[in-house]
Parts: C-alpha cells; sequence; structure tokens
C-alpha cells in the first residue's frame, strides 16, 4: 500500500478545526461568565462557607436584577425545604411572587412550591389559600391532591371527599377507596353524636363508591345496634367474611358480645371456632378462649389453645395456653408457672403489633389510616408475628 503525500496536509487541517472550535467554545464560556452578576458568584462563596442567610440575601438580590434565575430560586426553596430550613424557603419564593414582571407559568411555579413550604411548616390555612388559587393553571391536579392532605389533616371530610372526586373526575386517577373512607369517617362521627340514621345514609354513599370496604360494613352494624337491632347488626358482621375472612378478627368481640345479648352465646362460640379453622388469627383466639373459658371452663380453653398453637406457634399463642394452665394448676407450682406466663407475657407484648405495609410503622391498635405515613387501608388484620410464621411456612 503506498502512502500518498495528499495525507501529510489533511492531518493539519483537521487538527487546526479542532483548536478553532475549541477557541470557540472557550470564548462563548468565558463570555457567559463575564455576564454573570457578581452577586452569583458572592452567593456560592457563602453557601460553601455555610453562611445561608448571606448567601439567600445575595441571590434575592440576583433575582431582582436578572429575570432569567428563577430556577435558580427553584432549587435553593427545595434545597432548604428538604433540610427543614423551611422559613428560608418561603423566603425565596415569597421575593420571587412580588416580582411584577414574572411569567404567569414561572407565578404559578413559585406559588405551588409556596404552598409546599407552608404545607411541610403546618401551616395548612396559608397552604390551602395557595393551591386554591393554582385550580385553572397547569398546578391545579397537584394542588387538589395537596388540598385532599390538609383536608385530611383538618378532618374536613366532607371537604376532602369534594377534592378527591373532582380529581377523579379530572382523569388524575381513582379516588374510589380513598372516598368511601372519608365517608365512614363521617359516619363514625354521626355514632359519636348518637345519630345512626345520618351514620347509616353516610354508610351507603360509603359502599357505592368500594363495595368491598370492610369498615363501612362493621359500622353498618355499629349502626343497627345503637337503633336497638342486635339481630340485623349481626347479620350485618357476618357478611365482613364474605368481603374479607382475616378480617373476621375485628368482628370478633362484636359478634360474641350480639350473641350474648341475644341469650345465644353457644352460636357465637361455636361460629368463632368456625372462624378459627379457616383463617387461625391471635386476635380472634383471644375472643373465642376467654368465650370458651367462661362457657365450658379452663380445661376445654385449653385444648382450644393447645390446638391453634400447634397450627400457628407463636409467643403470643403461648401465652394464652400458660393463662389457662395457670387457672387450674396445682398452687405448689402455680408460682413458677406465673413467672414464665409473665416472662412470655412481657417478649409477646412485644411482638402484639400491627405494621403497617407502606411505611412498617408499627402500632398496638389496628388503624384504617396508617398513622405514619396517612396510606389508607395499608394494615393487614393480623400481627406482626402471625405474619412471620405464616411468610416462613
Amino acid at each position: 500500500m503506498e502512502f500518498e503525500n495528499w495525507w501529510l496536509l489533511v492531518v493539519p487541517f483537521f487538527f487546526a478545526l479542532g483548536w478553532i472550535a475549541a477557541r470557540v467554545d472557550i470564548r462563548h464560556l468565558v463570555s457567559e461568565s463575564r455576564s454573570l452578576p457578581r452577586s452569583y458568584y458572592k452567593g456560592l462563596n457563602a453557601l460553601l462557607n455555610e453562611e445561608p442567610d448571606k448567601a439567600i440575601e445575595l441571590f434575592i438580590e440576583i433575582a431582582r436584577l436578572d429575570p432569567e434565575t428563577a430556577e435558580l430560586h427553584f432549587a435553593l426553596g427545595k434545597l432548604f425545604r428538604q433540610r427543614g430550613d423551611i422559613e428560608r424557603a418561603v423566603r425565596v419564593h415569597q421575593n420571587l411572587l412580588e416580582r411584577a414582571d414574572l411569567s404567569l407559568e414561572v407565578a404559578s411555579q413559585a406559588r405551588y412550591e409556596l404552598g409546599q413550604d407552608y404545607l411541610k411548616a403546618g401551616l395548612l390555612d396559608r397552604a390551602e389559600d395557595c393551591f386554591n388559587q393554582l385550580a385553572p393553571t397547569q398546578y391545579g391536579t397537584a394542588s387538589r391532591r395537596a388540598l385532599v392532605e390538609i383536608y385530611q389533616r383538618e378532618k374536613e371530610w366532607r371537604r376532602a371527599i369534594d377534592a378527591a372526586c373532582a380529581l377523579q373526575e379530572s382523569g388524575a386517577g381513582a379516588y374510589q377507596k380513598q372516598i368511601a373512607q372519608f365517608y365512614c369517617e363521617l359516619a363514625e362521627d354521626a355514632l359519636v353524636h348518637t345519630d345512626p340514621d345520618a351514620a347509616l345514609s353516610t354508610l351507603e354513599k360509603a359502599l357505592s363508591f368500594d363495595r368491598g370496604n370492610v369498615r363501612a360494613m362493621i359500622l353498618i352494624g355499629d349502626a343497627l345496634l345503637v337503633k336497638g337491632d342486635t339481630e340485623g347488626a349481626l347479620r350485618t358482621w357476618l357478611r365482613v367474611e364474605q368481603q374479607s375472612v382475616p378480617h373476621v378478627a375485628l368482628v370478633a368481640q362484636r359478634l360474641m358480645t350480639g350473641y350474648r345479648s341475644v341469650n345465644r352465646p353457644r352460636e357465637g362460640v361455636n361460629l368463632l371456632q368456625a372462624y378459627l379453622a379457616e383463617a387461625p388469627s391471635i386476635d380472634l383466639l383471644e375472643v373465642a378462649f376467654k368465650a370458651v373459658l367462661e362457657l365450658d371452663g379452663p380445661d376445654v380453653a385449653d385444648r382450644l389453645v393447645s390446638d391453634e398453637l400447634r397450627r400457628t406457634p407463636t409467643l403470643l399463642g403461648l401465652d394464652k395456653l400458660l393463662e389457662a394452665r395457670l387457672m387450674y394448676a396445682p398452687p405448689e407450682g402455680r408460682n413458677e408457672l406465673s413467672l414464665i406466663k409473665n416472662l412470655v407475657g412481657g417478649y409477646a407484648q412485644k411482638l402484639a403489633r400491627y405494621q403497617c405495609s407502606h411505611c412498617g410503622f408499627k402500632a398496638r391498635q389496628f388503624y384504617w389510616q396508617c398513622p405514619g405515613c396517612g396510606q389508607w387501608e395499608s394494615y393487614a388484620p393480623r400481627r406482626t408475628e402471625e405474619l412471620s410464621v405464616m411468610n416462613q411456612a
């Protein structure tokens, strides 16, 4: 292969083109850096020196001088909010909104960010005002979601229903379960004020949004009981099994109390034992154990707990077994058995928790809405120890 002499000219030519392109880029960068105000560099220097108050004043000065720095302020505002410096975040977004030369889009974004600042600070009335103003803007959907959160915190359930319905009608997602829960909250308020008819009317609306809502069915039974219709309450609570077998544990005590009040305790015990055979549960076992103990004595209660402990070996079940054994133990062995029960009971109580499947928050009692993350229906109706045993099986 012969080497062509003209290649000696091509190589320097491409090298020269590369050098020229580099010079052009460098000059462009230098000209851009010169166009930035000195306050920008002073602000960066103040941030590096951990002087955020001074930095924010300098960046505010930049905003007054240069309308093209809004994105810088949004970034700073979010940074301050994430760090918990809500006051500084509010100052950033308020100063942006005070400018008369902002476009509608930038002003809307600044108001939305300001609403988020107020929301995180717990200033719900101010946050609500910001989000309400954003309804006709591109931030309308996000603002309605924030309003739903605000109304839940304030327990303004009717307003939460309206906001959630508006979101659903706008095609922003499905909110049937949340709306049904909001109606359940209204029904509970009605029951607190001894107004079962209002509660029943509200619960019908809850079921119209979510036919499988277990809480609504339980509350219908509660409302019927307040009206004096115990048989109707029992029939309603029995329907919980058709919706969710594990949730039967939540109505076990109601069922047993109802059957006692109509003088059919044996029917109640048999029902709870049938439920135990279908869906083992510590809460269900505790109610059945006390009922069997009352009707049939400690020997039968002992056998019930022993059978359940073999099926689902848990410390909570062992605690119940020791309780039954302690009742008919001879006097000379009672102290030792009592000591063992106290030790087991102490550890068992630590495991007697419900856990949110969304954030992991644990609680002694069952919640329809997680106190930690605010998610609805995120608690399984079983204790954490039961779930661990089931997962290992």
